[in-house]
């Protein structure tokens, strides 16, 4: 796989792949105009149909403050993520599961993705996951999980191809679907 690195940050800039070539892709830490570009993109029940629907632009506001904080202190968050021409397509990244989640793998860190509709089936979240987990191996971190609803075969595509693996199938807080739970060991 062909690299080369974003001057801006210095983060890698996924090109190609040995079965088709990956679209360019690259990660900032999010900013406060982030947040309005990710509301702008995630206000569609179609991408936000596995995580509750649609959120309010303060939602996004907290949260884009939020992997800020996690940069600074982990090197590593759910970074904006944006084309070869800068246009926001989403994130990608990693973060810590929370600990005020009664459920779910606390204490661990998720990888994880999020796209717009325009984006889909392009190869974006893909190639923004590989650049992911090589920065967070960069960091330092030893393995993560992702948490992909039973019924998002978007997510749990990316996620095989990434070469995780499935660790268990459980009943979601709902009590009425499943979620999967992936690991990937970056060490």
């Amino acid at each position: 796989m062909q690299r080369e690195r974003s001057r801006s940050e210095g983060l890698p800039t996924v090109t190609t792949s040995p079965t088709r070539p990956l679209p360019a892709v690259q990660l900032r830490v999010p900013t406060d105009e982030d947040a309005h570009a990710w509301h702008r993109v995630f206000n569609d029940p179609d991408v936000m149909e596995f995580l509750g629907g649609p959120a309010e632009p303060s939602f996004y506001e907290e949260f884009t403050a939020r992997q800020r904080l996690h940069d600074a202190r982990l090197g590593f968050c759910l970074w904006t993520l944006t084309d070869g021409d800068g246009e926001v397509l989403g994130f990608t990244g990693a973060q810590p599961w929370p600990a005020e989640k009664a459920w779910g793998p606390v204490g661990e860190i998720e990888i994880g993705w999020r796209l717009g509709r325009s984006a889909w089936g392009k190869g974006y979240a893909y190639a923004a996951a590989l650049a992911t987990v090589e920065r967070v191996r960069e960091a330092g971190v030893p393995d993560v999980v992702a948490m992909i609803d039973d019924a998002n075969v978007r997510s749990i595509a990316v996620a095989e191809r990434l070469g995780m693996t499935l660790a268990e199938r459980f009943l979601l807080p709902n009590g009425i679907r499943y979620g999967r739970r992936y690991e990937l060991a970056l060490q």
